[in-house]
């Protein structure tokens, strides 16, 4: 089995989760990345995507839609702009999440404030045809 290390999801409201986790898929800016036990130090910004994290109790699965990720070889903090359990939203809050998104790709004034929009906008999408289905 693998090793577990410390994991902390924070977001201004709220610790979501604080516990141990086996791996860890992380949205980063520069793409995705796998955080397991003994992982060398590194921080990452982070894009709108999914978490997907693998614990001893099971996966879980969070929306971020951005913020930092701080990994050294025994704990990965994400310190999250908005987070959205997956295992408890409703689809008025992934829509409220999908228009929020819509107005930052409105609003964007360069390229790369429209890449990070269409990310979210994305990653919601994908999560809308999953709870369809």
């Amino acid at each position: 089995m693998a090793g577990t290390f410390k994991i902390e999801i924070v977001s201004p409201e709220r610790v979501l989760l604080s516990g141990e986790a086996t791996e860890v898929i992380v949205p980063g800016v520069e793409g995705d990345f796998t955080v397991l036990e003994g992982h060398a130090p590194v921080i990452s910004a982070l894009r709108p995507g999914i978490l997907d994290i693998r614990q001893p109790s099971g996966q879980r699965r969070i929306y971020v839609r951005g913020g930092f990720a701080e990994v050294d070889p025994a704990q990965l903090t994400i310190l999250a702009q908005n987070l959205l359990d997956l295992s408890d939203v409703g689809s008025g809050q992934l829509a409220a999440e999908m228009q929020a998104a819509e107005q930052m790709l409105a609003s964007a004034t360069d390229d790369a404030g429209r890449m990070l929009a269409q990310d979210a906008i994305a990653a919601l999408k994908s999560l809308g045809s999953r709870a369809a289905a």
